[in-house]
């Protein structure tokens, strides 16, 4: 395989083997980061320019080494613009550090396992209104608490946009 130039556009699976992703998380992405603007062609094919693959590396590393929700890195995009989102892929700028409810958070993949409740406590995951014991969850610390709370915010409106692209 010929080596593209720097210069050259990326179609998505290119830029997806760069990054380390699935090309569903590119296009994810693109709903939830209004800075990613991909040229797309006849047939809806999606083609990064360079800038378009530093931000995109930029997110990535905020998201996966950095340990920010997407709703951080959404801010930081507001508040900081695209450029620094995109400096931080280049490697030209330091990341900031994690504020607020993130600063308690262990690094990405040195969390430890959340704790088994017993098959006595266990509630049908299924059910919409399953929870877990109070006594569980005053375990967790509201910083904690409010981080699972968004996930599963992030985690639904994902469904949302997922469930209709599923086939049946």
């Amino acid at each position: 395989m010929v080596e593209k130039s720097p210069d050259a556009f990326r179609t998505i699976s290119e830029a997806a083997d760069e990054l380390g992703v699935p090309q569903h998380v590119l296009r994810f992405w693109e709903t939830r980061f209004i800075q990613i603007k991909p040229m797309k062609r006849a047939g809806g094919r999606r083609y990064y320019r360079p800038a378009d693959v530093e931000l995109l590396k930029g997110i990535c590393g905020l998201l996966y080494k950095e340990g920010y929700t997407i709703r951080g890195v959404q801010k930081i995009l507001k508040e900081d613009g695209a450029s620094y989102v995109a400096g931080v892929g280049r490697g030209d700028i330091a990341p900031r550090k994690r504020d607020d409810e993130m600063a308690s958070a262990p690094p990405p993949g040195m969390a430890k396992a959340a704790p088994r409740l017993a098959a006595s406590k266990a509630r049908s995951a299924d059910s919409a209104q399953a929870q877990l014991p109070l006594g569980e969850v005053s375990q967790l610390s509201h910083g904690h608490a409010e981080m699972l709370r968004s996930a599963l915010r992030e985690l639904g409106d994902a469904r949302k946009l997922l469930d209709p692209a599923m086939p049946r």
